[in-house]
């Protein structure tokens, strides 16, 4: 495992801080069962990880993937059908309850439920994965394998081979720890021998500047581990294992373009329309907050990385909330994630991890027990696709609290921006309020591109759908 993905797994310890992620995918029709199976048959061999379970190594080194010798699909691929009234909500719930159950460890921890019969004769995929196999952009790596870009289902050829699994031994445990250890003194002395030369030349020609670096950097890395004490916020405070699963859309050329009139990304206005639906509800309840804490995914995948996979960090700043002015927010927001993209600990990530995990688990929980909210933005499919013959309809995202109030995670689909929303129950017990605040930032954020001329020439915001729970 790398060390971050040992991290996540490390997490487990604390029911409030699991790493599962869900995902809805929605089918015009029940697709081909047959063609189905082959899918994710061809994902489970030619993906290491999705025929491979954790065991544990020796202390430093990080648990490690062996292949499960009792790999069964049938456990892992499921198909049922909808129970009345098989609405979006019949589903929902039944994500929910996924997204509580705890994985069985002994196997590759992922699922994969088919619900048919659905209310508009549709259907809909339920898929349940820990962290540790995929970031989102690594998911949408893997859906390659699996959707199609014509109703027809492509031949994708004969299977390849089944992975040779062994039970792993005493002997195994120890030469993985012994190479883990060799592989982290050898990249130590390797950085060392790159970067002493320049530093000791770089440290008597600048003095002052060489120093001001390492303290920034150390600085940069404490602002990473560093415990949060309290939350920002003073009514999502507490924090338990229930769970409520919500859905909105908005349009992503009209995102865009709000974004384009406040001086900031697509990623900028997809915060500022969750700030602005916080103010509301935090004025809702008769409280004022002026900022809130939150934890962002960064992607740290680089060209040549293996597909699937986690190649993310985790950073925490604060985001303004109490501006009513959408722009306004979308401008700071834009200036103070510009910065976490800039944080010197970045490249430090993997051994950052490594060091986390040695240490007690009460440690990590104050880490990340006191974040307000986290939200991710998943870059998604620009196209129409397929499954096994059924046009996906739409895919919503739900990623893990890990210790926030609420996950709220932004994953595009060809014109739409779909919203998950994982809130814990504790921290927000009027669910629906909280979803209708919410709705309502995001308006905020979509009228800045409501009554303007569309920056791009050709391009005009769509109106906004209602939104569908």
């Amino acid at each position: 495992m790398r060390n971050t993905d040992a991290f996540a797994w490390g997490m487990e310890a604390d029911a409030r801080l699991r790493s599962t992620v869900v995902s809805i995918v929605v089918l015009d029709r029940s697709p081909d069962w047959a063609v189905l199976v082959d899918r994710f048959e061809r994902v489970a061999r030619l993906m290491p990880m999705f025929r491979q379970r954790v065991v544990p190594s020796l202390p430093p080194a990080p648990p490690r993937w062996v292949y499960d010798r009792d790999f069964d699909l049938r456990y892992h691929l499921r198909r049922v059908m909808a129970p009345p009234p098989g609405t979006l909500a019949t589903v929902l719930e039944m994500a929910r309850r996924a997204e509580l159950d705890e994985f069985d460890h002994a196997r590759p921890m992922w699922s994969v439920t088919l619900v048919e019969g659905l209310a508009d004769d549709g259907a809909a995929l339920v898929v349940k994965l820990h962290h540790s196999l995929a970031d989102g952009i690594g998911a949408l790596q893997i859906a390659e394998l699996v959707f199609d870009h014509t109703p027809e289902p492509a031949d994708r050829g004969p299977l390849p081979p089944v992975p040779v699994a062994k039970e792993p031994g005493l002997l195994d445990t120890l030469r993985h720890t012994l190479g883990y250890e060799a592989a982290t003194l050898g990249h130590a002395a390797k950085l060392a021998a790159q970067a002493t030369p320049s530093a000791i030349l770089g440290g008597v020609r600048h003095p002052r500047a060489t120093v001001r670096a390492v303290t920034e950097t150390t600085a940069s890395v404490y602002r990473t581990v560093r415990p949060i004490n309290e939350t920002s916020s003073p009514i999502m405070r507490d924090r338990r294992t229930r769970r409520e699963l919500g859905v909105h859309e908005v349009p992503l050329l009209a995102l865009r373009e709000a974004a384009h009139r406040g001086g900031g990304t697509l990623n900028d206005a997809f915060l500022a329309g969750i700030t602005g639906g916080m103010r509301i509800y935090h004025e809702r309840h008769g409280s004022t907050v002026e900022e809130l804490k939150v934890t962002m995914p960064i992607s740290i995948r680089s060209q040549g990385d293996e597909v699937g996979g986690n190649r993310i960090t985790l950073m925490r700043f604060v985001l303004p909330v109490s501006d009513p002015d959408p722009a306004a927010r979308i401008k700071e927001t834009h200036r103070r994630a510009g910065s976490i993209r800039a944080e010197r600990s970045l490249p430090y990530t993997q051994t950052i991890a490594g060091g986390l995990n040695l240490l007690p688990r009460w440690y990590i929980g104050a880490i990340l027990r006191h974040v307000d909210f986290l939200a991710s933005n998943v870059p998604g499919l620009p196209v129409q696709v397929y499954l096994a013959g059924a046009a996906v309809r739409m895919q919503y995202g739900f990623g893990p609290t890990i210790g926030a109030s609420v996950n709220i995670t932004l994953m595009t689909y060809r014109d739409t921006c779909a919203i998950g929303i994982n809130a814990d129950s504790a921290a927000i017990s009027d669910f629906e309020v909280f979803r209708e605040c919410l709705v309502a930032g995001f308006d905020e954020v979509l009228a800045l591109a409501a009554d303007s001329e569309p920056a791009h020439p050709g391009r005009t915001p769509r109106k906004r759908t209602p939104a569908r729970k």
